[in-house]
């Protein structure tokens, strides 16, 4: 048995942690066309429970949100009332979850809201070639820039799910600030080209997410409240030239907040948009002083030498959780891995093949 940092307990302010690994976010697309946790969800995040953190899967704050097939939701009782199900689950296990907090952006497409554009920070397409959408794959459209005077009902929809996550009963939950999804592309100069209080600096682009976070913390206390960024991503035709500058910046303000902790894709391995040295742990070491987490292509190596270091509290897996439901045994015994799972299983609708049907270390 290992006495390494991994696996020692952690104080996630007032939320007892049994270690530091943490099962990053993934969209599984099991919900349903109604987009309602469900049963195998819940049995899913039961496996994963070792883990001493969970983040769900990226979940829309309203159908406005939505951009991607079968992805649950947060914006109806029912919606709530279906993650009961894998609350209760994970937490008879002894684990704790948050929800991640989720609105596409331009991420999305017509197909999704009869036939309406996508909103954005601003109108700008993204430059990939296809989505896919209920009606199968098709191409990126340009979206609709948020108006002024819209952006608090967006705001509101975030505090609303907010609310439904702790009337749920998850233990706490995230803003997905990353990835070229809507907060994100209030962020990155690349995405904003807007002329008003929310564009044009540093400052300003920062202050959508300012409010959202403003806006969660009215509900949950804001050492319950995580924000995920992505300042190396390439993903979703993000990246821009003065990523160091405004990540920076970003962080140095959400320290103010006292949150639960800030989650960083610094990591490569989700493609890296190339303009410049990759921001590290360190760098935002410096500027935010609550718990960091690292994610994106770790290994157990390179995420102890994270946290021996210094620069990571926790560590989150992805891609690895998927066929290694016991990951956290296996890191702790130094058992091999399973083989990784099918790339077409990730996001298929298949019920519990590819899903809940990967065996425990024997």
């Amino acid at each position: 048995m290992s006495n390494a940092a991994l696996f020692q307990p952690f104080d996630l302010h007032d939320l007892k942690l049994a270690n530091r690994i943490v099962l990053s976010p993934m969209t599984r697309s099991r919900a349903g066309t109604a987009r309602i946790p469900n049963q195998l969800m819940a049995e899913y995040y039961a496996q994963r429970s070792s883990a001493g953190l969970i983040i769900t899967e990226a979940t829309t704050i309203s159908e406005e949100a939505n951009g991607w097939n079968e992805s649950p939701g947060i914006y109806t009782d029912e919606m709530a009332d279906g993650w009961k199900h894998t609350i209760q689950a994970v937490h008879k296990k002894g684990g704790v979850i948050f929800l991640q907090l989720w609105h596409c952006g331009r991420a999305s497409h017509s197909d999704f809201h009869d036939g309406q554009p996508a909103v954005a920070a601003s109108a700008i397409k993204i430059n990939e070639e296809y989505i896919h959408t209920p009606t199968g794959k098709q191409p990126h459209e340009n979206p609709r820039a948020l108006e002024t005077s819209e952006i608090p009902r967006v705001v509101e929809d975030y505090r609303k799910a907010a609310e439904r996550a702790k009337e749920a009963g998850f233990d706490g939950v995230e803003v997905h600030s990353a990835n070229g999804y809507l907060i994100d592309t209030f962020l990155q100069s690349k995405t904003n080209h807007r002329t008003d209080q929310y564009g044009r600096s540093v400052e300003n682009r920062y202050r959508f997410l300012n409010e959202v976070v403003e806006g969660v913390t009215s509900v949950w206390p804001a050492n319950r409240v995580g924000v995920r960024l992505s300042p190396n991503g390439a993903f979703n035709d993000m990246g821009s030239p003065d990523y160091r500058e405004q990540f920076t910046f970003v962080a140095s303000q959400l320290d103010l907040f006292g949150l639960a902790y800030l989650h960083v894709m610094d990591g490569l391995a989700f493609g890296f948009h190339e303009l410049g040295e990759p921001m590290t742990l360190a760098e935002f070491r410096k500027v935010f002083h609550g718990p960091l987490v690292g994610n994106c292509g770790y290994t157990q190596g390179t995420a102890e030498k994270a946290i021996a270091e210094g620069h990571a509290d926790l560590i989150a897996f992805g891609r690895p959780f998927i066929s290694n439901p016991d990951l956290v045994q296996r890191f702790k015994n130094n058992w091999p891995l399973a083989k990784a799972a099918e790339v077409s299983d990730w996001y298929s609708p298949t019920g519990a093949k590819g899903y809940t049907d990967f065996p425990t270390f024997s």
